[in-house]
């Protein structure tokens, strides 16, 4: 499995503008985003006029059947840009597909329902899409089930997107702290813990669970992540060090 990117990359991908996926697409994949935002934008438009009680817009066609092979109710159908984000690999190259899913998240401002349906029903990138661009899409912790969800995971790359801005915002200490175990029992960078420092400082529990940990490993003749002890020293009370 694919090493995680460091948090500052991670944010990056979020962050990243039209104009800079615009440069490094090619002419089809250019074509291919601007329609697809052009639909993300047009449901973000229909969500807010939901919110302010406006009518939902139907979409056309038959009904189709979701994962199970039940059919779907037209209101429940995928929206264009949600079938967009499924397919943003196939088209503009999987190198770029997580900051054209992020960039069409932000975009389209979908919904809690419309954010876990994609959620659910998407494989390990378009999962980890998603919880990269909780920050830009909620400010409280609406979404932290699937930072939650994320967290029972060992994909890597989804624990990494997991301990982000959004879950270091939002996850209680001690779900923070098993988060931060989480990442040095799967391999998962600390640099991908956003806050580590701030939300490390002086937590003597965090500092009893990693020796735990490591005393653990050395009993059984496991070596101790060399992260750990750099977590470690940031859980010392600053007048202590």
């Amino acid at each position: 499995m694919t090493v995680p990117r460091p948090s500052g990359t991670q944010t990056a991908l979020v962050a990243a503008s039209r104009a800079e996926l615009e440069e490094r697409l090619d002419g089809a994949a250019r074509t291919w985003l601007s329609e697809a935002l052009a639909e993300a934008a047009h449901a973000a438009e229909q969500h807010a006029g939901q919110l302010a009680g406006q009518p939902a817009e139907q979409p056309a066609g038959q009904d189709v059947a979701d994962l199970t092979g039940i059919p779907v109710s037209p209101s429940a159908r995928p929206a264009a840009w949600e079938l967009r984000f499924a397919s943003a690999g196939r088209y503009c190259g999987a190198e770029h597909a997580a900051a054209v899913r992020t960039l069409l998240l932000r975009t389209a401002r979908p919904g809690q329902d419309a954010l876990a349906r994609l959620y659910r029903y998407g494989d390990a990138a378009e999962r980890r899409a998603v919880l990269l661009a909780l920050p830009a899409l909620f400010s409280g912790p609406e979404a932290l089930d699937l930072v939650q969800d994320a967290l029972r995971t060992h994909d890597t790359r989804l624990v990494a997107a997991a301990v982000g801005p959004y879950g270091a915002a939002h996850l209680d200490p001690h779900s923070w702290r098993h988060a931060v175990l989480k990442c040095l029992f799967t391999g998962v960078p600390v640099d991908a813990v956003a806050g580590l420092a701030k939300r490390a400082r002086a937590d003597a529990e965090l500092a009893r669970m990693l020796t735990d940990f490591a005393a653990e490993r050395t009993a059984a003749g496991r070596p101790v992540p060399g992260d750990l002890h750099r977590v470690l020293a940031l859980t010392v009370p600053p007048e202590a060090s």
